[in-house]
């Protein structure tokens, strides 16, 4: 363990090839990303990739898929405030290499970072519907809350920056169907093998 401070747990080591790896929390939303993404630049960071959890927006998806953000839809404050416009990129390289862990057939896809994973509203379980169905007719498939800080902030700092999610919420009839644990736990491994992946895959 590197770090614990402010509940963000970071773990330091080396993969079994003897190359550098580092795991680190950056907590939720765009603002503490962007903290924790800025201090690791400072410490050499210059490869980073997002892995976490993101809700489908494609109705098509189910719990466990895995997703490859080819595209961030900034719909957040913390990427504009950074000096993102429509649409955040990530690094094009690292991202092909994240996709070459899909299943075949399966390639990086638009998403969406937002800063609110509640609408306000108990009597619904996801993003407003007015909000999803613009998304969808920009072409995300999911929605989450990193991406497009971490690729705009990532660009400023010299650090390739790429995300890969796992759908861990659905949504039918506004209503959140939540991942159970052991499928979350299967959905983790299976990125952090990708992410993994990725990273020996460059020189």
């Amino acid at each position: 363990m590197s770090n614990h401070a402010r509940g963000l747990w970071g773990y330091t080591g080396e993969t079994p090839e003897g190359h550098p790896l580092s795991i680190q929390s950056t907590g939720m939303g765009g603002p503490s990303a962007a903290i924790v993404l800025q201090e690791l630049a400072e410490l050499g960071v210059r490869r980073a990739i997002r892995v976490g959890t993101c809700g489908a927006v494609d109705p098509a998806l189910a719990h466990g898929e895995l997703v490859v953000a080819g595209v961030a839809l900034a719909e957040d404050g913390a990427s504009k405030a950074l000096g993102a416009g429509e649409t955040a990129e990530p690094d094009a390289e690292l991202t092909a290499r994240l996709a070459a862990g899909l299943p075949a057939g399966a390639s990086p896809a638009p998403i969406v970072t937002t800063d609110l994973f509640y609408d306000g509203d108990p009597n619904r379980g996801g993003p407003p519907r007015a909000r999803s169905e613009a998304w969808r007719r920009r072409g995300a498939v999911a929605v989450e809350m990193e991406a497009a800080t971490v690729f705009t902030l990532g660009r400023r700092l010299g650090v390739a920056a790429a995300c890969i999610l796992a759908v861990s919420d659905t949504f039918e009839n506004d209503d959140r169907q939540r991942i159970g644990d052991q499928e979350l736990g299967e959905a983790a491994e299976r990125m952090g093998s990708v992410a993994a992946a990725a990273f020996r895959a460059q020189p």
